[in-house]
This record gives C-alpha cells, structure tokens and sequence, in this order.
C-alpha cells in the first residue's frame, strides 16, 4: 500500500488560515500597500545573460545543467525556493490570505516546499526540454482558475471589510489554485521534478 509519502507531489504549498479577525484598514488599502514589495519583486524579474527566467528564477541555466551536465547545483535550487517563498508570501498578502506585510525571509504562514532533486536518479537529462511543452494544458486551465481567483478575492475583500473574515470557501480556493500554480512551476520552470503535475486544488 502507497504511504503518503510515497503520493505526495514534489512540490507542497499551504497557506494557514487566519481564524481571527482580519485588519480591515490595511486590507481596504491593500494594493496600493502592496507596490512596495512588488517592486522589489520586480528587480529580481530583470533579465540578463546570467540569469534568464521567470520573475527572476534561474532557468536557462539550470537548464544546461541538467542536460549537459545532469547536476542542479544546490545554491542555483535554493535560491528559486527563497525567492518563490518571498513571490508566494506577497502573492498571499495582494490575496488577502495573509494580512502581515511580507517578509523577505519568514514564512509568516506560508509555507513553499520543493524537494531537492537527485538530478541522475530523478530527473531525465532531456526532460527540461520539453517539459514547458507538456505543461500547456496546465497554463491554459489556470489562466481560468485565474480569473476565478481575481473574483474571489475581490469578494473577500467585501467580506472582510464587513465583517473582518475570509470566506473559508474562498480562501481554499484561492490557496488551491495558487498550489496548483506552485506545482507547474516545480515541473516546468524551476525543473525540481518529473512528475507531471495533478489537475488539483488540493493538497
């Protein structure tokens, strides 16, 4: 019989559920609270020779790595992590999951975890190649969740603002479709596995 171990996905993400009354101020004025980090974000996001990727991750030269070389050196994995917990705690904070202003090295309730991977045991050297390719089918679904995602935040936002909760419903779905999002990212661009992400919300 398959442990939990054995079925859990490469690449984990929860957001812990605020069960207490929000900050209707800050929340009322989240986006225009928000620019600051996003534009630290943003600098990470420039692109150049050296570091070729999306919202700053190293992609291309992983990449290479991996199929010239069959390495993933551990520096290159653990800087796509920190910087896609840093991505993923402001992500949250924008959602409303979150209504501490995000940290730059704390988890502050949300959690991004992406096995290391055994590059020759783990990892097919051709892989990286294609699995962008393989992956489309994901993009355009979350392209809808996406948008499904925008309504329920704005809703939240009306509902914290009356009545200083988040909609447990909404916020599941919205976290879920933010783990779905993490999970493509493990496989097709930060390269971290070969399993091919679920079509799932849930954990």
């Amino acid at each position: 019989m398959a442990t939990d171990a054995a079925t859990k996905y490469p690449v984990t993400f929860t957001v812990d559920y605020p069960d207490r009354p929000m900050n209707r101020l800050t929340t009322a004025f989240r986006i225009l609270l928000a620019i600051p980090i996003f534009v630290i974000l943003g600098l990470f996001g420039q692109k150049s020779t050296i570091m070729i990727g999306a919202g700053g991750l190293l992609v291309v030269p992983i990449l290479l790595m991996i199929v010239i070389r069959q390495k993933y050196p551990r520096w290159w994995y653990e800087f796509n992590l920190h910087l896609l917990r840093f991505s993923n705690r402001a992500i949250a904070y924008l959602a409303l999951l979150n209504d501490e202003y995000p940290s730059t090295d704390e988890e502050q309730g949300v959690h991004l975890e992406m096995s290391y991977p055994d590059v020759k045991n783990d990892l097919s050297r051709w892989a990286p190649l294609y699995k962008w390719f393989l992956a489309i089918p994901h993009y355009f679904v979350l392209t809808w969740l996406m948008v499904g995602v925008v309504l329920a935040v704005q809703i939240a936002w009306f509902a914290i603002l009356i009545t200083g909760r988040y909609p447990r419903g909404l916020f599941d779905f919205v976290v879920g479709v933010l783990r779905w999002h993490n999970r493509v990212v493990g496989y097709a661009i930060a390269l971290v596995t070969d399993q091919y992400p679920p079509f799932s919300l849930k954990q």
